[in-house]
């Protein structure tokens, strides 16, 4: 029987006595169709990847995932899973369940201990709940993940995969894309899941760049820079940074950003990841 056969998932879920937590955001993928296409997104031609999940709840997609990939690392944070997991992903030698909270996983460890020199991708129905910190943490950890495939809510996807001067773009869209290029590959309705969620999921591809887009003096600086462009939305930038920093005065701002070539009065919501960078050297918060 199949995990994404609803009277089945039920039945696994009975036997175990648990639900789905709404305190770790937990909704049950029951579409076959579904599942199989998140699994299949991560491979791009290349079978021979680990894989990190996280939150795999039953093991829905762990499963599809085992059958496609050399080695699957699920981390689940909820306790009362593990015993559920064993069961359900018993016929699968390749699968290791780890009990552990992803914000506080040390993921460079977690791949140098369980792959070696393999190729590593993440695939993961995320909690909506720790979307945006999760995805940041995968980020951060630079070089270490080919891709990231992730089904989260469709409204952030919206806002990573924006184009600057659009309503969805923000600090975020702009921080992303100094790591990953981002595509958005297909949508998800509420009816696919159990409970279904209030909201359209989107799954999303993160393509890891192997070198920077850009380059700048200060990578810390230029988040402080994207951060600050966006904290007073719908304000000059020379407005909005000169809020984040006692260094310079506003006019100061304003007659550095004109001298790089842009008007005194540009937005932040209208520059590219490439501006920032610019701007960054120029500007030190």
């Amino acid at each position: 029987m199949k995990l994404t056969d609803i009277s089945y998932a039920r039945a696994v879920m009975e036997k175990h006595g648990i639900a789905p937590q709404k305190r770790y955001g937990q909704n049950f993928l029951i579409s076959d169709n579904v599942v199989s296409r998140i699994a299949d997104t991560p491979k791009n031609g290349n079978e021979e990847l680990g894989i990190i999940e996280i939150g795999p709840g039953i093991g829905t997609l762990t499963e599809k995932l085992a059958t496609r990939y050399k080695k699957v690392i699920a981390v689940e944070i909820d306790p009362s899973l593990i015993p559920v997991l064993a069961d359900t992903l018993s016929d699968f030698d390749n699968v290791k369940v780890i009990h552990a909270d992803a914000m506080k996983t040390d993921f460079a460890a977690l791949v140098k201990e369980e792959f070696g020199d393999m190729p590593v991708a993440v695939c993961a129905n995320l909690p909506y709940y720790i979307t945006s910190p999760v995805i940041m943490k995968l980020l951060e950890t630079e070089g270490l993940f080919e891709s990231i495939t992730v089904m989260i809510q469709k409204e952030v996807a919206d806002r990573l995969c924006a184009s600057p001067n659009t309503e969805d773009y923000g600090a975020i869209t702009a921080a992303c894309a100094y790591y990953a290029d981002i595509e958005k590959c297909f949508t998800v309705s509420p009816a696919n899941f159990i409970p279904p969620p209030k909201v359209t999921s989107s799954v999303i591809r993160m393509n890891i760049h192997k070198t920077p887009p850009v380059t700048c003096e200060s990578k810390e600086n230029l988040f402080r820079v994207i951060r600050g462009a966006f904290a007073k939305r719908r304000k000059t930038l020379s407005n909005s940074l000169s809020g984040e920093t006692n260094k310079l005065s506003k006019a100061q701002i304003e007659e550095t950003l004109v001298s790089l070539g842009y008007r005194a009065d540009v937005r932040g919501e209208t520059l590219g990841l490439a501006d920032f960078a610019r701007i960054s050297d120029a500007i030190t918060l």
